[in-house]
């Protein structure tokens, strides 16, 4: 395994306090880089970039060179899983992802299968294996999936939603295969997980983007139990779990077997490393609309954030991914008072 020249993200991802706190950003291979738009515009859309190995590797790469990074991640989609379970989507411009055929019901869960990841995403880690032959040892590379959840919302809803009450309500109509889906999603998911570690990914991470439309009760029962299943079954590398708008959850994730957990910009900072203890790593949770404002906001904004997580494992990113329209060179700006910024201080 080729030594990496810089591991600080690694080393805090295990638990070690390092000198600095190590960034990179959710959604930093996409499009606020120009770059990332010139890739985009040879190709007939989003799936066919996901899709294609070479494209995909060079926009993981993108961030690394242009914002100066200490991560990558695979340039990917969390929707591949439904899409490889049988469930097609399609990607709809400035509308999102849209599902032709949902699954809603017994009958319908016969037409999905568990994921072959070696088959089925096979793109997926044919893109992981090139990026870590360019990436040449760097930085690490991060793979990650959608939690079982938040695959489950959009399967069954068919789109995106506000509410998400098609899932929501199946949740309670018909909680028996609420549970076999899920179990399903989950057995793909770590199946995909192992094969992305397998073809190279240092770390990986679970995105629960849709947690927060749960209430405490059903988020226990059809989101942390999968969860908990994947995290138990992923033991190669470290894990960060990211369920946004899932604070009221954060004294159980504490027990759950992952090393880091990611804090959305709802939350308290000191209030959720009181809750977890001071062994798990913290990443986040800075307010992408931060990056809205004039440099010496966002600096007073790194420091207060960093300040709080100070003398404990932390990872900087923000609380959620990049906004497309969001200046290249604030993010920049953002990058370098992380790195600059001494927990002395």
């Amino acid at each position: 395994m080729m030594k990496l020249q810089n591991d600080i993200v690694l080393r805090a991802a295990k638990g070690e306090i390092t000198e600095r706190s190590p960034i990179w950003l959710m959604r930093q291979a996409g499009r606020i880089l120009p770059e990332y738009r010139e890739v985009r515009s040879k190709l007939s859309g989003f799936i066919e970039l996901v899709e294609t190995p070479e494209f995909a590797a060079e926009v993981t790469i993108q961030p690394v060179d242009l914002l100066d990074v200490d991560a990558a991640i695979i340039f990917s989609d969390i929707l591949v899983i439904p899409q490889a379970m049988g469930c097609a989507y399609q990607m709809i411009e400035s509308k999102g992802p849209f599902f032709p055929q949902t699954v809603r019901n017994e009958a319908e869960l016969k037409g999905i299968h568990v994921a072959d990841p070696h088959t089925d995403l096979k793109f997926v880690t044919d893109a992981i294996r090139l990026t870590k032959k360019n990436l040449n040892g760097r930085v690490p590379l991060i793979g990650f999936a959608g939690a079982p959840w938040t695959i489950f919302a959009y399967m069954t809803e068919g789109s995106g939603s506000k509410t998400f009450s098609v899932a929501r309500k199946i949740l309670y109509t018909d909680p028996a295969f609420s549970h076999k889906l899920l179990d399903m999603i989950a057995d793909s998911t770590i199946a995909y997980l192992k094969a992305q570690i397998e073809a190279g990914a240092d770390m990986v991470q679970l995105f629960d983007s849709w947690a927060g439309i749960l209430g405490p009760d059903q988020y226990r029962e059809f989101s942390l139990r999968y969860i908990r299943k994947i995290c138990k079954a992923i033991t190669e590398v470290p894990v960060t779990v990211f369920a946004k708008g899932a604070f009221y959850a954060i004294p159980e994730m504490a027990d759950l077997p992952c090393r880091t957990i990611g804090l959305d910009w709802h939350t308290d900072i000191r209030q959720a490393r009181a809750q977890v203890g001071s062994t798990k790593t913290l990443q986040g949770n800075a307010d992408p609309c931060l990056l809205y404002a004039d440099e010496e906001t966002i600096s007073a904004g790194v420091k207060s954030m960093l300040s709080a997580f100070s003398g404990t494992p932390h990872i900087a990113n923000l609380g959620h991914g990049l906004y497309p329209d969001t200046d290249p060179n604030k993010v920049r700006h953002f990058i370098k008072q992380v790195k600059a910024f001494k927990h002395n201080q």
